[in-house]
């Protein structure tokens, strides 16, 4: 029944002006002349009765499509109209089919955006125990460790950096400003944070990055890059004496900075799937602190602000992490010749 009011409801308008239309030609008629009012009234009726047939011929078939449509439905499938005879009707259905499969993409990604914010927050809780019960046991002893204490809240003060990281990745775009940015000035800022954690292992960072590299980026969200790039270069690094690398190579189309490590590298089978969430391969068993969502969110947030993200590593040498960055470069001449600037190396050693 409500198929049938349905398509009444819709038909009223047709049916309104098709006995207009009538009514006017009829008037027509009698204007010119015609004054037989029993022809007239028959071909009134007359044409009353085709549009109702034709109404009629149109609902029969129809009817799966409105009996559909009307029924309420219990799954998202029952969207999915699978009877239709009208270019119109296929249009809606071909229609409903593409946003059924949008709806079902975005639901699919919540829900794994969901699962792994989940598997993250259960394993950074669990990871998180072991600095607290470190530290719970260093302040029990008669002499207190105040360096031992220092480095387990600096591994929790890490493990919530990364929690925000994570959950700020959501709304990344209303959190961004692109600027020009000098580039050394930004990693020697990079350095200055972490300078307890070179300190610590007795690892040496070395700058060699031109003053006058500038980089088109968002300050905060590219430091968090860096310092995973840091972190990871010195967790892994487990002989004393070994030194981190930073430098960077400008051409006309792009900025390639770079932070080399002397440790002991990632395998080639994983080399693939660092970047992926979780993922701790095999130098994450080694050290048991891996979350395997660094990379992760390093690659995150190089998409998401244009630049490219690429790992390069050998076994027992290192590993090199490379970030370009894109640049729009105007050559500047002044009579006649190109500018030129002097490149400075300078070497920075934290123990100085």
């Amino acid at each position: 029944m409500k198929a049938v009011q349905l398509f009444i409801k819709e038909h009223v308008p047709l049916l309104l002006f098709q006995c207009g239309l009538l009514g006017f030609i009829l008037l027509l008629y009698w204007l010119d002349g015609f004054r037989d009012m029993y022809t007239a009234t028959y071909a009134f009726i007359l044409g009353i009765v085709f549009t109702f047939a034709f109404l009629l011929a149109k609902y029969i078939l129809r009817r799966n499509f409105y009996t559909k449509i009307v029924e309420k439905p219990t799954h998202m499938e029952d969207l999915l109209i699978r009877y239709s005879t009208t270019p119109e009707h296929l249009a809606t259905t071909q229609f409903m089919r593409k946003s059924y499969r949008l709806y079902q993409g975005e639901v699919q990604q919540l829900y794994a955006a969901q699962r792994r914010q989940l598997h993250f927050i259960n394993q950074w809780v669990h990871q998180m125990k072991t600095p607290i019960s470190v530290t719970s046991l260093l302040l029990q002893q008669e002499e207190i460790n105040v360096k031992s204490i220092q480095e387990e809240l600096d591994k929790m003060q890490r493990g919530l950096e990364a929690v925000l990281v994570h959950a700020r990745l959501d709304t990344f775009e209303e959190d961004m400003r692109i600027e020009a940015v000098p580039l050394r000035q930004l990693v020697q800022g990079v350095i200055s944070e972490h300078k307890r954690l070179f300190i610590t292992n007795g690892v040496f960072p070395v700058v060699d990055i031109d003053e006058s590299i500038v980089v088109a980026t968002d300050v905060k969200w590219i430091k968090i890059v860096f310092a995973q790039f840091v972190t990871n270069a010195v967790k892994y690094t487990f002989e004393k004496g070994k030194k981190v690398y930073f430098f960077a190579e400008q051409t006309d189309e792009k900025v390639s900075f770079s932070v080399r490590d002397e440790g002991i590298g990632i395998p080639q089978s994983d080399i693939n799937r660092i970047k992926k969430p979780f993922f701790t391969g095999e130098n994450g068993r080694l050290t048991g602190e891996s979350t395997g969502m660094g990379l992760y969110i390093a690659t995150e947030v190089c998409e998401r602000l244009g630049h490219t993200f690429h790992v390069e590593s050998e076994v027992g040498v290192g590993t090199t992490m490379t970030i370009d960055f894109t640049v729009e470069r105007k050559e500047e001449r002044i009579d006649g010749q190109k500018d030129s600037r002097k490149i400075t190396r300078n070497h920075e050693d934290l123990r100085e």
